[in-house]
């Protein structure tokens, strides 16, 4: 049965990220009802700390070294969140903008799968190389301002670019955003900023 990963990125059950992502669910489950779901809410997910054993193990992957038992149950750990990843058909993000960026807890997941000879490899004469393959990926990023147009204010998105090239680093290239934004402010450009994004996700959902 093929899958779409879905990971859940916000802590609010209500959030405008978690409205958009079931928008577009309910779709493409109507749309691809042969499909499973695979749901990782990573604010109830087990995700190990990277530090200890895992940092460790990482660097001996990289210096060729045996691991340490220790070493070898964080690395299966990681092992396992990055093949649940890799699995997946198609994949979609539903995250918020925190402070111009990602939450930690989607920087953490990074952090876990992108390891040596998971989702990358290096090589002397070609560099780094990712390994997973390529696959239609979704992100709906919520934000507080609207920054569909570049900068608010002076103020970055900083989150569009960190998840385009953490992903391409690992081989997947096909990735696509809605933005919802503003969420904040006066309630007629939010209104219409939910129902632009909810119609386009509507719509997209069909032929992911």
């Amino acid at each position: 049965m093929p899958k779409l990963l879905h990971l859940a990125c916000s802590p609010r059950a209500d959030s405008e990220s978690a409205a958009g992502a079931r928008v577009f669910l309910d779709r493409f489950r109507q749309a691809r009802p042969d499909w499973d779901v695979d749901v990782m809410d990573l604010w109830r997910e087990r995700l190990p700390e990277f530090a200890g054993a895992l940092l460790e193990a990482k660097y001996a992957r990289i210096k060729g070294m045996t691991f340490t038992d220790a070493q070898r149950d964080q690395f299966a750990v990681a092992e396992r969140i990055a093949v649940r990843f890799s699995l997946a058909e198609r994949v979609l993000i539903s995250t918020p903008m925190w402070n111009f960026g990602i939450p930690y807890k989607l920087k953490q997941w990074f952090d876990i799968i992108i390891q040596p000879g998971l989702t990358f490899r290096f090589d002397p004469s070609d560099g780094y190389v990712p390994l997973l393959k390529d696959r239609p990926t979704l992100v709906i990023l919520a934000s507080g301002s609207d920054y569909t147009t570049g900068m608010n204010r002076g103020r970055t998105d900083m989150a569009t670019p960190y998840l385009r090239e953490a992903l391409r680093f690992v081989g997947v290239k096909d990735v696509r955003f809605v933005a919802i934004g503003p969420t904040t402010g006066a309630p007629e450009p939010i209104r219409s900023a939910r129902e632009n994004a909810h119609r386009r996700l509507a719509e997209m959902a069909t032929r992911f």
